[in-house]
C-alpha cells in the first residue's frame, strides 16, 4: 500500500469516534457507581474499545473493494453466525442472542449489521444499471430478510428493524421509483398489523404502554420512561455534575448504563453538555456522508451511506425513547451505551468508512 493514501485518513472522524467511546466509558462508570455486580459485568468495555480501535485501523488499511469480492462468503458467514446462536447461544433477559467465547460475550447480530452493509452495498452497486423494477426491489428484500428472520427468532426486533432501515436507505439512495416506494409503504403497514399478534408479550407491552401509558405503573417500561423524563429534567441547563446525579446515583433510573444512558448524561451534564454530545454524533454522521459523496465509486459511497444511516437511526431512536416520543426499543446509543458488541460494531464501521476515505480518487 502506498503511504500517500494515508493522507486521506479522516482524523476528525477518528477522533470524534474515539472521544465519544471514551466519554461513553466514563458515563457507564458513573451510571453503575456503587453497584458491584454491574461493575464486574461492564469492566471489559475499555478492552472492547482497545480491541475495536485495532480492528478499525486494520479495516481502514484493507482496500474496501476486497469485501466486494467476498460478498457471497460474507453473507453466508452472517447467516451461519446467527444460526450458531440456536445451538450454543446463551440466553439473557429472555432472548438467545449471545455467544460465550469463554473470555467475552459476543452478540453476533451487532456484527451482522456491518456485514449486511457490505453485502447490500455490493448488491446495489453491481445491479445499479439494471431496471429498478419490482424484481430489483424483491431480490434485495429477500437477501435482507434471509438474515433478518434469524434475528427476529431470537427474538430481537430492534436489530431486525435496524437492518431493514439500512436496506431501505440504500434502496432510496439508489433511486427506487416513487410508485414502488408507495407499494412498499402499503405492504409495510399490512405486515406490521399482521405481525403485531405474533410479537413476544414484552414487545407488545412496550408498544401498548407507549400508546396507552399507565400513570400508576410501579415498574416496567412505563416506569422507566417516566423516570427517564424526570432524570432529564433534573439536569437543567448545566447539569448536576459528573457522578452527582441523584436519579442515577440513587438508582431511581433503571438500565441507566444501556437504554437510558442519554438520560443519565442529561442529568449530569445538563442541556448544554447533552447538546454538545449530540452535535458530536451528528458530526460523525456528517463526516460519513461527506466521505460517501467523495468516494471513488458507487460501492464505496454505499458503504459510507449505509453506515451513516445505521448511526442516524440508532441515535434518533435511542434519544426518542428517552424523550418518550417512540416506544422503548432496546437500541443502544452508538459509542456511548454499554455493550461490547455494539461498541465493536460501531468502531469497526468507522474503519470501513475510513477505508473508503483513504482511497477516494483512486482508480480501481
Amino acid at each position: 500500500m502506498k503511504r500517500v493514501i494515508w493522507r486521506n485518513f479522516d482524523f476528525w472522524l477518528f477522533g470524534a469516534a474515539i472521544f465519544l467511546s471514551i466519554f461513553g466509558i466514563m458515563m457507564i462508570q458513573s451510571a453503575i457507581a456503587g453497584n458491584e455486580t454491574l461493575a464486574q459485568s461492564v469492566s471489559r468495555q475499555p478492552l472492547f474499545l482497545a480491541g475495536g480501535t485495532v480492528l478499525m485501523l486494520i479495516m481502514a488499511a484493507i482496500d474496501y473493494h476486497y469485501w466486494s469480492s467476498l460478498a457471497r462468503f460474507i453473507y453466508i458467514f452472517a447467516i451461519s453466525s446467527l444460526l450458531v446462536i440456536y445451538v450454543v447461544g446463551q440466553a439473557r433477559f429472555g432472548s438467545a442472542r449471545w455467544l460465550d467465547t469463554g473470555v467475552i460475550l459476543i452478540q453476533p447480530s451487532e456484527i451482522v449489521k456491518i456485514l449486511m452493509i457490505m453485502v447490500l452495498a455490493d448488491y446495489f452497486a453491481k445491479n445499479m444499471d439494471k431496471p429498478h423494477d419490482l424484481k430489483w426491489v424483491f431480490q434485495s428484500f429477500m437477501m435482507t430478510f434471509g438474515v433478518v428472520i434469524w434475528i427476529l427468532l431470537q427474538p430481537n426486533l430492534s436489530t431486525s428493524i435496524v437492518i431493514m432501515v439500512i436496506w431501505f436507505a440504500l434502496l432510496w439512495i439508489c433511486g427506487i421509483p416513487l410508485k414502488y416506494l408507495l407499494i412498499l409503504g402499503l405492504v409495510a403497514i399490512i405486515l406490521i398489523a399482521a405481525a403485531f399478534p405474533l410479537l413476544e408479550d414484552y414487545q407488545r407491552g412496550r408498544i401498548l404502554n407507549f400508546i396507552f401509558p399507565d400513570p400508576e405503573a410501579s415498574y416496567g417500561d412505563t416506569y422507566n420512561v417516566e423516570q427517564a423524563l424526570i432524570t432529564i429534567g433534573s439536569g437543567g441547563l448545566m447539569g448536576q455534575g459528573y457522578g452527582q446525579g441523584t436519579q442515577v446515583q440513587l438508582r431511581f433510573l433503571k438500565v441507566r448504563h444501556t437504554d437510558f444512558i442519554f438520560s443519565a448524561m442529561a442529568e449530569e451534564f445538563g442541556f448544554v453538555g447533552t447538546m454538545a454530545v449530540m452535535l458530536l454524533l451528528v458530526f460523525v454522521i456528517w463526516r460519513c456522508l461527506v466521505i460517501g459523496r467523495t468516494a471513488s465509486d458507487l460501492y464505496g459511497s454505499l458503504l459510507a451511506y449505509g453506515y451513516a444511516a445505521m448511526l442516524f437511526f440508532q441515535t434518533a431512536v435511542n434519544i426518542g425513547v428517552n424523550l418518550n416520543v417512540v416506544p422503548v426499543s432496546g437500541l443502544p446509543l452508538p459509542f456511548i451505551s454499554y455493550g461490547g458488541s455494539s461498541l465493536l460494531s460501531s468502531i469497526v464501521g468507522i474503519g470501513l468508512v475510513e477505508s473508503v476515505s483513504l482511497r477516494k480518487g483512486s482508480i480501481t
